[in-house]
């Protein structure tokens, strides 16, 4: 298994070394069978002499936490005449020039990063960083996982490598490898600390032979070319073709019968593969008569090629594009490379190159080295001598924040546009991308190019050893497209159309080698197009790559100018409905036609999922509810498992609320939409309707109220309830748990307020019928006294639960009650209950209504046992402090507005009473007061 790391420095001046020598970490052993007591780190200096370590130092990083837990400065230190310089246990051998105690290396998730001390400083537990990094390994084993964190920061792009304990039997490390020109990787092999690493090339597949060695001819000497024994590949047919004029120079068929220990050798007369020109070698199915003689390139896709360039000669882009698509022809010099050593050059009599890169993608001349010659023998590779890192210049900027992770999402077809105005069609492109929006490496990738005349590949693209750019795109296309793609095409190269494009994962060969038909197996995406009146001449390919869906039309009347099929409404994969014919906008970001207006009223009814209970009937599923015959276009549907951080299922809807106002989405019978295969409801997770998904529905993504149209959340998680909880608050939902022995869903029983928890119950599925909600026909009659509740249940003070009901939080309410009961009831049970709460001790009494007699009789039963289990003298007498539900709230108004009127009566009284004594009598009124008084004598 071989997976390329990039060791570079973010935002650092970038200098491809060839030449100048470099220090690297070339080996690690950090997991021993049975006691850690061989464990090593080892450098090499690519000179492969004597080099002061002065200046560098070694740190060793822990994944649980991303701190240093080991620091060593390699002042005063040097490389030994070799070049290796080893830091291992005490007791292994050869001995280390710096010894460490038994079991210091970590086994992982872990990381090992050279520095150079005059970037910064560097002490134990320090966090990890890749300022002043020169290089570094991210390592983990299958067991642990878990180095997400340090592979961003380290080696972006690129996962932690994995060391396998099973691949080997006894002890194995983790060896650099040079895999292609001047990228290098890291493999599981044999220990072998202070020596040449055990760098062998995979071994070929039996099903396709590999081109292993080759002598390109000079003076009087002949040309020839060894390759792998494949019996299993059938006739195959070698040909050499000519640099400049892309015709056959020769063809010759290859036999089996003269390998020798699994090689063949083929001798190709020197005029045909002289050292100073350009040309091809190609391998094909087939006899040597399908290329005749002075006949054009084939453009059948060679099974290996291998394509070089005479001192002052290029090949033709054509020759290069067609053979080797993406990769450099094999640069020939008189002179000797710094980069690969050559011990023949042409003078001497041609020039031998040997397969010696370990990377296992087919051709690619970047693989050969100049190596002595070695007919029906394992090649003699030298060491290379190119650095495999960028070097660092002090100061430069620190590693970028840390990105969350993308779930589960993967490379997607991003946009395609295969028919370009003129006869020229050098405007044709492929893009891909990745949902993580970032630089990822397409190690393993495939694309597929398909003809749906006979449903067979005419194109097999490997993408490994490439990477999207720092906001995840990818670009293949014609070589006079603008911006340039990272992997060039001859003009005219894609097909208008009824074709395919596919994408796939198959790190082990192109998918067609080992899967009869249209693969199927590691297929990550798929477009099917076509073009006017096309539309039934594809069928083979939908019903494979697309199916359900009719191939997709790049309608050329829709724009003036160019266009192409850009993805707009989704993330799902193998999903046609998410293009639409737009502007070409290669490496930028999809302009795509305004969506349809938002529909009005379509909110979740009902979600059900596979996963709540065994019951052999229990389905995934999501019904919606709207107004009849309303159109759903522009609303998506996206699922979310808190398990996995992401989105499950974003899938656009397609169809329309039928008669009864109802949509139903998932795996039951006689759904509008289904689930693609392998797909459904989570345990726990969220169902979210929302509008426009390109743009604001995506995993990762802040959802606003104008693209929200409505949430169902069944899960505790935090990060998940804060994610969906714009501006709304905290979600509050009833568990899902069966009331019945039988399947359950969640149900809305409360139309039609969004986002609202306490519109839901738990209930038996009802996909497209009536959702079965609490009725008053299983109605009984309760008297609870329930408390005192758990000091963390609310926010008020311990034992006092009068907050419930001043607040009218009745969510919560039903929540304690369902804590008491465990038999399925919300909000909605207690419509026409009442309530009150006596030195925290909660009374409920009146009708609560039930789904059915059983959850009927679960609620009496817990009636009767909190009845019995309760003390009288809490909730039998009534207190100033009880409140009650509808009607006795209805009473407590009339009796503070009487209370109001017969206070302000009071106040108008006494007013009148301090007004007449408080003010002074005037003269008339003393006068009568006089007369009075003498009256009163007489």
């Amino acid at each position: 298994m071989v997976v390329s790391l990039a060791c570079v420095a973010c935002l650092c001046l970038v200098v491809v070394v060839r030449g100048d020598p470099c220090l690297i970490i070339s080996e690690i052993n950090a997991d021993n069978p049975r006691l850690d007591t061989t464990e090593f780190v080892e450098l090499y200096h690519t000179s492969g002499q004597r080099s002061s370590l002065d200046g560098y130092t070694l740190v060793f990083f822990n994944g649980n936490g991303n701190i240093a837990y080991k620091v060593l400065d390699l002042k005063g230190h040097s490389t030994n005449d070799r070049g290796f310089f080893l830091v291992g246990s005490v007791d292994m051998l050869p001995k280390p020039a710096i010894l460490l105690p038994p079991n210091t290396v970590q086994n992982g998730p872990d990381a090992i990063v050279l520095y150079h001390t005059s970037a910064s400083r560097y002490n134990e537990k320090m966090n990890v960083t890749a300022f002043g990094m020169v290089d570094a390994v991210v390592y983990m084993t299958r067991r642990t996982g878990g180095a997400e964190f340090l592979a961003e920061t380290l080696t972006p792009g690129e996962p932690a490598f994995v060391e396998d304990e099973s691949t080997l039997e006894g002890d194995e490390s983790i060896e650099r490898c040079l895999l292609s020109e001047d990228r290098w990787g890291f493999q599981v092999s044999s220990p072998s600390p202070g020596q040449r690493n055990n760098c062998t090339p995979p071994a070929a597949p039996a099903t396709i032979p590999v081109i292993t060695e080759l002598k390109l001819g000079g003076g009087q000497v002949d040309g020839f070319v060894e390759l792998t024994e494949a019996p299993a590949a059938g006739p195959l047919a070698l040909v050499v073709l000519d640099g400049r004029t892309d015709r056959v120079s020769v063809s010759v068929d290859v036999n089996l019968e003269t390998s020798r220990n699994g090689l063949i050798s083929v001798n190709i007369e020197k005029s045909f593969m002289k050292g100073d020109d350009s040309g091809a070698v190609a391998i094909y199915s087939g006899r040597a008569v399908d290329f005749p003689l002075g006949s054009p390139l084939s453009q059948i896709q060679p099974l290996d090629a291998f394509v070089f360039a005479g001192p002052g000669n290029k090949p033709s882009a054509n020759l290069t594009e067609t053979l080797i698509p993406g990769r450099e022809p094999y640069q020939l010099s008189n002179r000797q490379d710094t980069m690969r050593v050559s011990s023949i050059n042409l003078r001497e009599g041609g020039y031998y190159l040997s397969r010696c890169g370990v990377a296992t993608w087919a051709r690619d001349p970047g693989v050969f080295w100049e190596a002595p010659q070695t007919p029906a023998q394992p090649n003699q590779c030298p060491w290379p001598k190119i650095c495999p890192h960028s070097m660092v210049t002090p100061g430069g900027t620190d590693s970028p924040p840390h990105l969350p992770p993308w779930g589960n999402s993967d490379f997607l077809i991003n946009e395609l546009n295969t028919d370009t105005p003129g006869a020229a069609e050098d405007g044709e492109y492929i893009e891909l991308w990745h949902p993580s929006g970032r630089r990822v490496s397409l190690q393993g990738i495939w694309i597929l190019l398909f003809s749906a005349h006979n449903n067979k590949p005419y194109r097999e693209i490997s993408l490994s050893g490439h990477y999207t750019t720092s906001k995840g795109y990818f670009l293949l296309g014609s070589d006079r497209l603008v911006p340039a793609p990272s992997l060039r095409l001859p003009p005219n190269t894609i097909q208008n159309g009824p074709d395919a494009v596919a994408l796939y994962r198959s790190p082990y060969g192109p998918p067609s080698a080992s899967q009869r038909g249209i693969p199927t197996k590691g297929l990550m995406d798929a477009v099917v197009y076509r073009q006017r009146g096309s539309d039934k001449e594809a069928q083979d390919l939908s019903k494979a790559l697309t199916p359900g869906q009719l191939p997709l039309l790049e309608d050329p009347e829709v724009l003036p100018g160019d266009e192409a099929l850009s993805r707009c409404r989704g993330l799902y994969p193998y999903d046609l409905s998410a293009f639409s014919v737009a502007p070409p906008t290669p490496l930028r970001e999809n302009i795509c036609p305004r969506p349809p207006p938002a529909p009005e009223g379509v909110v979740i009814s009902e979600v059900a999922s596979s996963h709540w209970t065994n019951h052999n009937q229990q389905r995934s599923f999501v019904e919606l509810h709207g107004p009849p015959r309303t159109d759903l276009r522009g609303l998506v549907l996206s699922v979310f498992d808190q398990e996995h951080s992401g989105t499950v299922i974003a899938m656009p809807l397609t169809g329309s609320v039928d008669d009864d106002g109802l949509y139903v989405v998932g795996n039951v019978t006689g759904a509008d939409q289904t689930f693609l295969e392998g797909s459904s409801v989570p345990a726990r997770g969220a169902v979210v309707l929302c509008y426009d998904l390109f743009s604001v529905c995506r995993a990762g993504t802040a959802l606003t109220n104008s693209s929200l149209r409505d949430v169902l959340v069944f899960s505790d998680n935090q990060q998940l309830l804060s994610s969906l909880s714009s501006s709304r608050g905290r979600q509050v939902i009833p568990a899902a748990r069966s009331v019945e022995d039988g399947p359950v869903s969640l149900s809305r029983c409360s139309c039609c307020e969004v986002r609202s928890p306490s519109s839901w119950t738990t209930s038996s599925p009802t996909p497209h019928s009536t959702n079965l909600c609490p009725s008053s026909a299983f109605s009984s009659h309760i008297d609870l006294c329930l408390g005192p509740l758990p000091s963390d249940a609310q926010p008020q003070p311990p034992g006092d639960c009068s907050g419930l009901i001043q607040g009218k939080r009745v969510a919560e309410v039903a929540e304690y009650l369902e804590q008491k009961c465990h038999c399925g009831i919300s909000a909605l049970y207690l419509q026409g209950a009442n309530f009150s709460c006596v030195s925290g001790w909660l009374r409920v009494w009146g009708n609560i209504q039930a789904l059915s007699d059983h959850q009927k009789a679960l609620i009496i039963q817990t009636s009767h046992t909190s009845a019995s289990s309760a003390r009288g003298d809490f909730c039998s007498a009534p207190t100033t402090g009880r409140y009650s539900g509808t009607a006795s709230a209805l009473g407590l108004q009339i009796g503070l507005i009487v209370a109001v009127l017969l206070l302000l009566g009071l106040g108008a009284a006494l007013f009148t009473y301090f007004y007449r004594r408080r003010r002074p009598m005037d003269y008339y009124t003393m006068e009568l007061s006089e007369h009075a008084e003498g009256l009163s004598d007489l």
